[in-house]
């Protein structure tokens, strides 16, 4: 039992370890091509941590859902909503802080709209919002349908969203410009609070394609269950029967998003329904193969030992990634110097040759930061559950 429950730890200490990683180059403008998201279509390898991680959330769920139904639905309501609205107010609170910026010289409180262009304001959306949208419906579908009709109900919000799509724009229904589900965005969320990384109001993770970000917790929590269910440390026959249905799903999972991208192309950004057929596949064969090594192999190497305590602390870790940041940048320098940037700009930036390779080893110094309080929280005990 403790071996199963390890190599999930090590999954999410790895989604984790990666999603940090990705967030902290020393420079936006120098980063190695794997480490960008794609440009619309396609993926990278980073654009498979986000929903990784929420493959993760439903592996979690299934070791879960099984105490809130012995313990009723009242407290399954409790903690359900208690959890949801903790970790979207995380996410909201680390959109809005630090609540003051520099403005002509001298502090200013950011208010839900700025003052100075009401056209923007506090992203309502963002991670951590979306991770506790998906948990909670996923968690109401888990906890009352059948594995029947929740598996029903998962191809019909990935069929519906697809439809969605298409009816909202028939011409253009999978470009940037002409994706219906801004538009949603916009009445909903209001212009202000969208996300502008792409030059134009467009949020990644808005109200429209959460939809199929549901479904990427739903099929993890069904991968979740099966290992709970069926595989057993004190019976590898029955742990090499559940590695052989995971490799089988996966691989099925995978060419199915191949061929459904022909027709609705795999996109991040927009999170199609091909995307999540997909990345549930790869996500369902990497496990596998952790459950083989982890489980089977016994292998307690490094690599498993780093990202096992990543693990522990998964959501605690990945505010305090994006939380430090923004404190060092209320005591930046003139010359662009904090506590927080401090390597990079006196030390990695410095390096000869391709820019990107200092920006890259911040990242990893970043990553052995965070390492490093994972490991004491570890060692202490702690851990920081919501």
């Amino acid at each position: 039992m403790n071996l199963r429950y390890r190599s999930l730890d090590i999954f999410r200490g790895a989604t984790v370890c990666l999603m940090i990683l990705v967030n902290n180059p020393g420079s936006w403008g120098h980063i190695y091509g794997p480490l960008k998201h794609a440009p619309w279509h396609g993926l990278t390898p980073t654009d498979l941590v986000f929903p990784f991680f929420l493959f993760a959330v439903g592996n979690a769920m299934a070791f879960v859902i099984p105490k809130l139904k012995t313990a009723g639905t009242a407290f399954f309501w409790r903690k359900v909503i208690k959890r949801t609205l903790i970790i979207f107010g995380i996410g909201l609170f680390l959109n809005w802080y630090p609540f003051l910026r520099w403005h002509e010289g001298s502090l200013e409180f950011i208010g839900w709209v700025n003052q100075h262009n009401p056209e923007k304001g506090v992203r309502i959306f963002g991670v951590l919002q979306r991770i506790a949208v998906c948990y909670f419906f996923a968690s109401v579908i888990a906890y009352f349908l059948k594995p029947r009709a929740a598996w029903f109900v998962s191809l019909l919000l990935l069929l519906v969203y697809w439809i969605v799509c298409v009816a909202g724009n028939p011409i253009d229904p999978y470009s940037l410009e002409g994706w219906v589900g801004t538009g949603i965005d916009k009445a909903m969320l209001g212009l202000p609070h969208m996300y502008r990384g792409e030059g134009v109001p467009f949020d990644p993770e808005g109200l429209l394609s959460t939809v199929p970000a549901i479904v990427e917790v739903i099929l993890g929590y069904f991968v979740g269950s099966l290992i709970k269910n069926n595989a057993s440390a004190d019976d590898p026959n029955a742990i090499f029967k559940t590695l052989t249905t995971l490799f089988v799903a996966g691989l099925t999972l995978v060419v199915t998003g191949l061929f459904w991208d022909l027709t609705f192309p795999i996109n991040k950004k927009i999170w199609t329904s091909s995307y999540t057929v997909y990345t549930v596949g790869l996500a369902t064969l990497t496990l596998s193969v952790m459950i083989y090594l982890v489980e089977i192999k016994n292998y307690k190497g490094f690599p498993t030992r780093f990202f096992e305590v990543f693990g522990k602390n998964p959501l605690f870790i990945f505010a305090l990634s994006a939380f430090l940041p923004k404190t060092a940048a209320l005591f930046t320098s003139d010359t662009g110097v904090n506590f927080w940037n401090w390597f990079y700009k006196k030390i990695y930036i410095h390096i000869p040759g391709d820019p990107r390779l200092g920006s890259f080893l911040y990242a990893l110094t970043v990553i052995i930061f965070m390492w490093a309080i994972c490991y004491w929280l570890d060692k202490k005990k702690i851990y920081i559950k919501v």
